[in-house]
């Protein structure tokens, strides 16, 4: 394959860093896709290194752009994204998962329905970096919310919609005016995500951590999302038992009622 020198040097420069703390694999990785002319897989790359630390907004901002425009493709996208989720290093895979939630939460909804629509392996339940005593630790982190995510794009799968974007309001809220039918079948699917993010169960000294923060952030929006939607969900339900829709009402799910 023929290069440029103008693109050999680029991809020297990258490989000699910047003093950025990223590791000689973040800058090979970087460089790999500059070489392929995939400016995408280079930004996933540059938001999933191994430097310890959230991954940058201004990275997180572009790929959310990106998803929004149309000769942008999702589905390699998100590929580019769950490769990630694949590595060995925690600090790799949790920027991933935060990656995708903030795409899953900003970008373009063919997102989420791509992720949604191909069953796309993001649960990690066997995911061990043991190389550190801080890593296994992470490691449990890392499993708990990549269940989180995975359940986050069940429950769009099953509704066709995002509990957290659905519109809310007392006359035109999506769970406040559901039919009874759809809306059995919304609540325990529902109460199932809320139930798994409260998992994460992260606690004032792991926030120190700013991975875990930025992860945590963004449960803490979805959750207020969620119970708002719940909440609706409810009033609606308890307006349907009064109006004589309450036979419907004995095939709720045990699930929900967990959530009360």
């Amino acid at each position: 394959m023929h290069m440029s020198t103008k693109a050999a040097s680029k991809v020297v420069k990258q490989l000699a860093g910047s003093g950025t703390g990223q590791s000689l694999m973040d800058r090979v990785t970087q460089a790999k896709f500059s070489l392929a002319g995939s400016g995408l897989g280079k930004v996933v790359a540059k938001a999933t290194t191994e430097e310890i630390g959230a991954p940058k907004k201004k990275h997180i901002d572009y790929l959310v752009n990106c998803s929004n425009e149309p000769n942008v493709s999702i589905p390699l996208l998100a590929g580019l994204l769950v490769e990630r989720t694949q590595e060995k290093s925690w600090v790799i895979v949790f920027k991933a998962l935060i990656t995708t939630h903030n795409l899953m939460n900003f970008g373009n909804e063919k997102f989420s329905h791509y992720l949604a629509s191909n069953n796309c392996p993001l649960h990690l339940p066997n995911f061990n970096d043991k190389t550190s005593a801080q890593s296994y630790e992470m490691s449990l982190f890392i499993r708990r919310y990549s269940h989180y995510i995975s359940e986050k794009t069940a429950s769009y799968r099953a509704m066709a919609f995002d509990f957290c974007k659905v519109k809310r309001g007392r006359d035109d809220g999506v769970l406040r005016t559901m039919p009874i039918d759809k809306l059995l079948k919304a609540l325990p699917v529902l109460a199932l995500q809320i139930t798994t993010l409260l998992e994460f169960d992260a606690h004032e000294k792991d926030l120190n951590n700013t991975i875990i923060n930025a992860a945590f952030l963004l449960l803490y929006k979805d959750l207020v999302r969620l119970f708002a939607s719940y909440n609706e969900g409810m009033i609606n339900l308890i307006g349907k038992y009064f109006v004589g829709e309450r036979h419907k009402l004995e095939y709720l799910p045990s699930t929900t009622q967990n959530v009360l």
